[in-house]
């Protein structure tokens, strides 16, 4: 092989890779053509939901709320409750209080009076005694043995 000839062949090569390659690009795009909508449905982009899940969200979202302020009612009739018990629990404490106070003092009343008396009637017996001591000597000497006189 002579160089002359290598020489040719290379410039022959070249010559046809420069008017070739528009070729090869077309071809290559015809060839890609039948796979571009696969590459396009991989670019979309997917919405994860739609106007129905949109409306089911919205209709939950709402019982939701609904459910939550009924919620909120019966915690408020609840603690109602609770403090209408306790008012009455208590109220029933004080009334229980004072009733027994009531009780005790009307209890001890007939006790004082009773007290009262028999403090009356020692000391009118103590004024008899000592009456009766003045005509009698030996009652006078025991009375005073125990300083009653």
């Amino acid at each position: 092989m002579d160089l002359k000839n290598v020489s040719r062949n290379f410039s022959y090569f070249r010559f046809m890779f420069q008017h070739m390659k528009p070729i090869v690009i077309i071809c290559l795009l015809f060839l890609s053509l039948p796979f571009l909508p696969a590459m396009a449905q991989e670019q979309q982009v997917i919405v994860p939901y739609t106007l129905a899940d949109r409306d089911r969200a919205i209709l939950t979202q709402t019982k939701m709320e609904v459910s939550f302020v009924s919620q909120q009612r019966q915690l408020d009739d609840l603690k109602t409750l609770f403090y209408g018990g306790f008012g009455i629990i208590t109220s029933l404490f004080l009334f229980m209080f004072g009733y027994i106070i009531w009780d005790r003092r009307t209890a001890m009343k007939p006790a004082l009076e009773q007290a009262s008396r028999a403090m009356l009637d020692n000391r009118n017996f103590l004024t008899v005694l000592r009456d009766y001591s003045k005509k009698h000597p030996d009652l006078a000497e025991i009375l005073r043995a125990h300083g009653m006189l």
